[in-house]
């Protein structure tokens, strides 16, 4: 089997090291697109596997999608799906969790039966309040198992009655349910008439929905998150030329090695006071003694190599995807660390408790999964082959132990296409790691 590694830093860190658009943002910006009227310029996409498997979804859905990249580096993207079409569709979103759940979404709205399903591991994920949801806004929604894909959808009256001009629906959304639930709803819903989404206590990683109201602003369409509630006007949403940022979840890798190591690691064309939840880290790095630079076109990470990096008791569960790369970080610092308010995670493309503690206990670290988190206590790193489990996270934040800890490998490295297919050449041309 595949292995990579980095081999140990001798020396702190100096470089720059391009990371690719947010696949967050860049999904919900074709989701937009694919329902506007109009061709749309899309500026920046990730180039990743949950992009690519939006992008082939989109187009059998119906959408006219042309990369422009060699013209002019944009995407253009032709809506709007013909929603009136009887035709049956399958899409296959792999083990892209963001994608299924906004197809689901967005299929529903089409008179014909779509069937959505994926891959193994993305099957074994939760789908069922999505589900539930577009049911209670009476669509039909039928699973083989449930609460889980395949799912088959079709929008039965659902169009037809918000064109004669009912009112948005209220419905109620319970405590602990994805965000990614929420905007899938979100985005349909100007086209059914608007909605009321009442919020029934936390949702997990409600910045996202911040990201997404932002998103389909720019297409025109009138959206406001309050602290307990989602309202979206009925609507519809107009082509526009759209910029998307420089992902923060990628940053934090290179962050991680200038934490980790000690010197200084530039990432350009990052936003400050964005939508995009994981620019908080960089209070998470202060606070482990880290500096932060900003500039209109770049952030930087610096640590001294005689500063301590120090353990952190912190809530992650804004960021949740972060949790690998702090972990990483947490294992070489000089005093323990716990994160917390994450214990949902488990159901992402890995156990991201349960397997990254297994794998970093291999390789001689000493982490403790606890009910909402894990905690970590420095210890002597050693040699091992680690697993990925099918996680581009883990192999990412994992591979970072290799610059303290000479024969630290990871399996399966090419599992970083779903995010960062360059990850690997990025990270070694940029900070001139072997």
């Amino acid at each position: 089997m595949a292995t990579e590694a980095f081999s140990v830093a001798t020396a702190p860190l100096l470089g720059t090291v391009e990371v690719p658009g947010s696949k967050s943002v860049s999904n919900r910006a074709l989701v937009c697109a694919a329902l506007a009227h109009g061709a749309s310029r899309l500026h920046g996409l990730a180039d990743g596997d949950d992009t690519n498997r939006m992008l082939a979804g989109l187009r059998q859905l119906g959408a006219v999608v042309e990369d422009a990249t060699a013209k002019g580096h944009f995407t253009a993207v032709r809506g709007p799906i013909d929603l009136q079409s009887t035709a049956a569709v399958t899409v296959d979103a792999g083990l892209a969790g963001t994608t299924s759940r906004f197809l689901t979404a967005v299929a529903a709205l089409r008179r014909g039966p779509t069937t959505v399903t994926g891959e193994p591991g993305l099957r074994a994920r939760p789908m069922g309040e999505l589900h539930r949801i577009l049911r209670e806004l009476g669509f039909a929604v039928s699973a083989e198992r449930e609460g889980h894909l395949p799912v088959i959808v079709q929008s039965k009256d659902v169009l037809s009655i918000a064109r004669h001009g009912e009112t948005a629906r209220e419905l109620r959304v319970g405590g602990g349910v994805s965000s990614q639930f929420v905007s899938a709803v979100m985005m349909i819903a100007p086209l059914i008439g608007g909605i009321r989404l009442r919020l029934a206590g936390p949702v997990v990683s409600r910045g996202y929905l911040d990201m997404t109201a932002e998103v389909m602003r720019a297409f025109g369409a009138d959206v406001e998150v309050r602290e307990d509630e989602v309202i979206v006007a009925k609507g519809s949403y107009a082509a526009t030329d759209y910029v998307v940022d420089a992902d923060w979840s990628s940053a934090s890798y290179p962050f991680a090695a200038a934490a980790i190591i000690g010197g200084e690691v530039t990432v350009p064309r990052l936003r400050r006071n964005g939508t995009q939840p994981e620019e908080n880290f960089t209070e998470v790095l202060i606070a482990m003694g880290c500096s932060v630079r900003v500039t209109d076109s770049a952030v930087m990470v610096s640590r001294a190599p005689d500063s301590a990096l120090r353990g952190v008791d912190v809530d992650m569960s804004s960021m949740s995807d972060l949790v690998p790369t702090l972990a990483s970080i947490a294992a070489c610092a000089t005093s323990a660390s716990r994160i917390r308010g994450v214990g949902f995670i488990r159901a992402k493309e890995s156990d991201r408790l349960g397997d990254l503690a297994r794998e970093m206990t291999a390789c001689g670290c000493r982490v403790y999964v606890e009910p909402d988190g894990l905690r970590i206590e420095p210890a002597a790193l050693r040699p091992a082959v680690l697993d990925t489990h099918d996680d581009h996270r883990l192999a990412m934040s994992l591979a970072l132990l290799g610059l303290r800890q000479q024969g630290v490998e990871v399996n399966n490295p090419a599992v970083v296409s779903k995010s960062w297919p360059a990850y690997w050449q990025s990270m070694r041309s940029g900070l001139s790691l072997s």
